[in-house]
């Protein structure tokens, strides 16, 4: 009986041991299957929350995207109302077209979302009401009526529809944001919930994988276990690294749209420029109207009094026409005159300009280190750039202090001085004792448009050509200067090592002798008030003018008229140029003189001209009278050059 039970004692233990290892095989089974089932469900859950996080990204990025489209077809515009590029147009075009497409593509992304249906309903048909605007602005400049498109295209940036359409945008991104936030949380919520679950399970099998390791086979199906877990550790790692690329990319996509809009600030400079440009000739209109206003009211009474009165409106005038070959040299527009030119003598012979531009509160102190050393530029141009030069060393110091003004020689290495080759430089500088600049005003102070000047005091464009002129001279400018202690800029212009012709005696022109007066004259311009003082002009020199404003009946009136001899006219005409006109009567009227009348002188240097004369607007009786002596014996005057300011 003993033996017995000893026997049986095994076998239970054996069963009971059996049983249990079914039973904890069973459990560890349970478990591996709500744990599986569990991950499962996590990882699904997981995957559809980085899907709704990557259609949320899709919709603020293309929010951000469609804003800058708009920005970008706006700039585009602008610079072809400025400008009168048509591919700029094109441009313009093609991107405002690009923006109703992703308008399209923003309401399919926002489909699944009833709350952006308002918004995007109110961003269409803000769209719309402001592509009708543009489209006004961009047909006023087809049609040449630019002043009309310019003040079209400005007033068109305060309109409605455009902050309608940046505050919709700005509405969409945000309840998508705040979906997204929603989406993350509730996202995070499950799988925190989730991994709860697969620790418990997981603590209550690693309990059965503890008690099965002692039985042998148990433990080798725990290290499967592992293995399989760090595989899908792996694998979401994988997925977290996808993901963080995806945002990266995103980023990137949204730094590429600010960029664009950094464009559209740049177009706002523009707008600073014309102010500063409308200010100045204004002021020169006020002096022209005044003085023609008082010359009228004393002309009978006071007839020495209108004549100064009709100076000071000459004087305005002239200004303005200087300001306007300013802006042509700006825009490389003005011909260019290099001479050699002693910078010494350049300097002393601007003493009395200087003086008498900057005021008596400025004391002017002029060193000479140049040793005779030379420059070849455009007398007129450098004369304007020392003559800026001070104008803003003035202007640092409140209009009260001393400038002093010094040219040099140097001899620099590779590199001494910004980019400049090893060789001879004549030094100029212009140094004030003002306020002085910090390092981030030095960093723009060549830009074009940038000026520290109060709005209407200045355009900014007077360093940048400075830099443009000494760019083109293969020259460097330094500045040094610091809060409190002045600013001093040397212009480095490499030395002219070529003699110098003998100086020639400057003398009064003298009197083109040839038969200029009593002329048949035909003049073909399409303003009429232009028309009308060129016709004063021309009987007052007493010469027989013909008026006649549409180019394509010229050929008719010349064929009435066979006395005409000499034929002026102007260049750019709505129906058809001055040189096409000119170009179709050379076979029919082959004796006829010409001379072109301009006011813009990159005309002027066109070679579809041919070598007939041109006179630049505004004009007066002298220069006229010159032009027509000189078109009568087929030369071409020399060109003028740009008053200083």
């Amino acid at each position: 009986m003993e033996r017995e039970s000893d026997t049986k004692a095994p076998g239970g233990a054996g069963l009971w041991q059996t049983i249990s290892l079914v039973a904890m095989a069973l459990l560890a089974g349970a478990v591996l299957v709500a744990l599986t089932i569990t991950l499962r469900g996590a990882n699904r859950e997981r995957d559809h929350a980085l899907e709704l996080q990557r259609h949320s990204y899709d919709v603020m990025i293309l929010a951000r995207s469609l804003a800058g489209t708009i920005a970008r077809s706006e700039a585009s515009l602008g610079r072809y109302v400025i400008s009168g590029d048509r591919a700029m147009g094109q441009l313009y075009f093609d991107d405002w077209r690009l923006a109703e497409s992703q308008i399209d593509r923003l309401d399919q992304l926002t489909s699944d979302n009833a709350a952006q249906d308002p918004s995007i309903r109110r961003l269409r048909k803000a769209y719309e009401a402001r592509g009708q605007d543009l489209s006004e602005t961009a047909l006023s400049t087809t049609y040449g009526r630019n002043s009309q498109a310019l003040a079209r295209y400005y007033q068109s940036r305060k309109a409605r529809a455009l902050m309608t359409i940046n505050g919709e945008l700005d509405r969409i991104i945000a309840r998508e944001r705040r979906l997204l936030d929603s989406r993350v949380a509730n996202a995070s919520k499950s799988v925190a919930r989730s991994s709860l679950i697969a620790s418990i399970l997981a603590t209550f099998g690693l309990a059965l994988v503890l008690g099965v390791i002692v039985l042998g086979w148990l433990s080798v199906r725990a290290v499967n276990e592992r293995t399989r877990a760090r595989d899908e550790a792996a694998a979401a790692r994988e997925r977290a690294e996808a993901l963080a690329s995806a945002v990266a990319e995103a980023t990137s996509a949204l730094q590429a749209r600010e960029a664009v809009l950094r464009q559209v600030q740049k177009m706002e400079a523009v707008g600073q420029l014309t102010g500063g440009i409308a200010h100045d000739f204004n002021n020169m209109l006020a002096v022209v109207l005044g003085g023609l206003e008082l010359a009228r009211r004393h002309i009978a009474t006071d007839p020495a009094g209108a004549e100064r009165h009709l100076e000071n409106a000459a004087e305005g005038a002239s200004r303005a026409a200087a300001l306007t070959r300013r802006l042509l040299a700006f825009s490389r527009e003005e011909p260019l005159n290099p001479e050699s030119i002693a910078a010494a003598e350049l300097i002393d012979a601007m003493s009395e300009l200087l003086d008498r531009t900057l005021g008596d509160a400025i004391t002017l102190d002029v060193r000479h280190e140049a040793d005779g050393w030379r420059v070849r530029a455009d007398r007129v141009q450098l004369e304007n750039a020392v003559l800026n030069l001070a104008v803003n060393a003035r202007d640092a110091m409140g209009g009260r202090g001393t400038i002093r003004v010094t040219t040099a020689a140097r001899r620099l290495a590779a590199g001494q001085v910004g980019a400049c080759a090893a060789g001879d430089y004549v030094a100029l500088s212009v140094a004030d004792e003002g306020c002085g600049m910090t390092p981030d005003v030095v960093e723009r102070v060549f830009e074009p448009f940038f000026t520290t000047k109060e709005k209407g005091k200045g355009t900014g464009l007077g360093l940048s050509q400075i830099f443009a002129f000494v760019q083109g001279l293969s020259g460097e400018i330094a500045i040094d200067t610091a809060p409190g202690r002045g600013t001093t800029v040397t212009l480095y212009l490499p030395r002219d090592l070529v003699a110098p012709m003998a100086a020639v005696v400057e003398e009064q022109p003298a009197r083109i002798e040839t038969e200029t007066v009593g002329l048949d004259v035909l003049v073909v311009e399409d303003d009429p008030r232009v028309l009308a003082a060129t016709l004063g002009a021309l009987e007052e020199l007493g010469h027989r003018a013909i008026g006649c404003d549409d180019p394509l009946a010229v050929p008719d009136l010349l064929a009435r008229h066979p006395r005409v001899t000499l034929l002026v006219s102007d260049v750019l005409m709505p129906r058809q140029t001055g040189p096409e006109m000119v170009a179709g009567l050379r076979d029919r009227f082959p004796h006829l003189a010409v001379l072109f009348v301009t006011g813009y002188a990159g005309e002027g240097a066109g070679s579809e001209l041919g070598i007939h004369q041109v006179l630049r607007k505004p004009f007066t009786l002298a220069r006229l009278e010159r032009a027509i002596a000189e078109a009568m014996r087929g030369q071409r005057l020399p060109a003028e050059p740009i008053a200083a300011e």
